[in-house]
């Protein structure tokens, strides 16, 4: 059933707007748009709503493809709340406990808990001194984390102009934070570097390493010990469906196997196509889709805001070599989040950002939710997915896949004890080539751009399209940027350009 209340009323009313590409920030602006009055028709080109936040459904196991952390769950409550909702609408989490839990390739292994004191006492066990820095660490995480959030995040600043008022001005010492990098930042709280790692793995999130990171995001401590690690009851694919419900009650429509081909302006208005040959003839066009696919594929020369030159300039978040693994038995010590870290991590950043190469000594995640939830693997099996970051563009061949497949499991097997080559039932490789191919992803990359210095706040792409009027962008490559809550946060600054726009 269709419910939209005061559609007279609403800015949008009868205006029609073309979504291109079904990921959290195309879901989201949908939504807002939709709830402004518009026509919205969302057109994904993959089987299933969610953009990289796709499932894989096999041999009675469920994946969750792209992410796979439910974090800063306040971002989640405001959204919803916008339309006089809650999550507990469409979904049930269930809070973590431990986060994660690291394994050390030394040896060592250390959970992250839901107890403050215990962490501060396990920093403390490490290093004289330690517990309370950590204190300290949290407290101005935390201060950093609400004003980022108020005053850079929840509100939309794309010119150089927004940046010039008292709110910001009050708020300098925060913005002060953008001129160091996160491996400074870190290294006057704490020495050890095990400790360093535990600050700096969120980076991971952003898309990049603690060298390039703008110290700002110290803010995601705060996310990450203060706010909590949670588990949507049937995974992020069930977010998905709840973003998806939403906007069917609001009126969106959505389109699946929808791979638009070109995007222009016409007199008339926008010429949308996709490979069956359907031509949508909408009045603005929001693209959820990677940005410079959009500019490079979808757009003539002419509509486009940057050239090629532009778009292989930029620092892309890393790319992953992913296995989907099925297996008999249960994985224990690995926790529902795992990570697994050499001690000296750079030489993996290294063959990210500097040198790319598949890593010999790599740092990596493993995710096993059938540790909470039974329904994502048949009984007596456990799901699992082991994620090392690589280079976005990094070459990418089946024969490179097999020999890197053998080098990870007996990695995980070395360092964790967990032995899984003779128990798998059911595997599933997804690499660089997959990426490109199935998102569209600019040399294969998991993320977007990388929250790198000169790619933070309004040194991204924008929202609005300065070669054409009626055109939008949402998604990783804008602000806020990368991770599931930034690209929700997106989707309404994008609405909310399109709305003022048309006002």
């Amino acid at each position: 059933m269709v419910v939209r209340q005061d559609v007279e009323g609403t800015p949008l009313a009868g205006r029609s707007v073309v979504v291109v590409g079904g990921g959290f920030g195309g879901l989201s602006a949908a939504c807002y748009l939709a709830r402004a009055g518009a026509d919205v028709e969302v057109l994904e080109k993959n089987e299933q709503m969610g953009g990289r936040a796709s499932r894989l459904e096999a041999d009675g196991f469920r994946f969750d493809m792209g992410p796979s952390w439910y974090l800063m769950p306040d971002v989640f409550e405001r959204f919803f709340s916008h339309f006089g909702k809650e999550p507990s609408d469409y979904y049930e989490l269930e809070r973590l406990d431990p986060h994660y839990r690291i394994f050390y390739k030394d040896g060592d292994r250390v959970d992250v808990t839901d107890d403050r004191g215990e962490m501060v006492e396990l920093f403390e066990s490490i290093e004289p001194g330690a517990g309370e820095a950590l204190e300290d660490y949290l407290d101005t995480s935390e201060t950093h984390y609400e004003v980022a959030m108020e005053k850079f995040v929840y509100e939309d600043r794309p010119r150089l102009r927004d940046w010039v008022d008292l709110d910001v001005m009050r708020a300098a010492p925060i913005g002060l934070q953008l001129v160091g990098t996160m491996d400074g930042y870190v290294a006057d709280y704490f020495d050890d570097p095990k400790l360093q790692q535990i600050m700096q793995y969120t980076l991971v999130f952003l898309g990049g390493s603690p060298k390039n990171t703008p110290a700002l995001y110290n803010m995601m401590a705060h996310v990450d010990f203060n706010m909590g690690v949670f588990y949507p009851d049937g995974g992020i694919g069930a977010v998905v469906d709840g973003l998806v419900s939403l906007g069917e009650e609001l009126g969106v429509e959505f389109t699946t196997d929808a791979e638009v081909t070109e995007v222009t302006k016409r007199r008339e208005g926008f010429h949308v196509e996709t490979t069956d040959g359907a031509v949508y003839r909408p009045e603005f066009v929001v693209s959820d889709a990677d940005y410079a696919h959009t500019e490079q594929e979808l757009l003539p020369e002419h509509e486009r805001q940057y050239d090629a030159d532009y778009w292989a300039s930029r620092t892309y978040a890393p790319s992953a070599f992913l296995l989907y693994l099925g297996v008999e038995g249960d994985v224990d010590p690995l926790e529902h989040h795992t990570l697994v870290l050499p001690t000296d991590w750079d030489s993996h950043f290294d063959d990210i950002f500097e040198d790319p190469a598949w890593p010999d000594d790599p740092a990596y995640y493993a995710c096993v939710p059938s540790r909470t939830d039974d329904a994502v693997a048949p009984e007596g099996h456990s799901n699992l997915f082991l994620l090392v970051p690589v280079a976005p563009g990094l070459e990418d061949t089946p024969e490179l896949r097999a020999e890197y497949r053998e080098f990870v499991l007996a990695d995980l097997a070395e360092h964790t004890g967990v032995d899984l080559r003779d128990r798998i039932v059911f595997e599933k490789s997804f690499c660089v080539d997959d990426f490109a191919a199935r998102y569209n992803a600019t040399q294969g990359t998991a993320l977007g751009l990388a929250h790198t210095l000169r790619q933070t706040a309004l040194l991204r792409p924008p929202h609005r399209s300065k070669a054409v009027s009626g055109l939008y962008f949402t998604g990783g490559f804008t602000t806020p940027g990368i991770g599931v809550p930034m690209c929700i946060i997106g989707g309404e600054h994008t609405a909310g350009a399109l709305v003022d726009d048309v006002r």
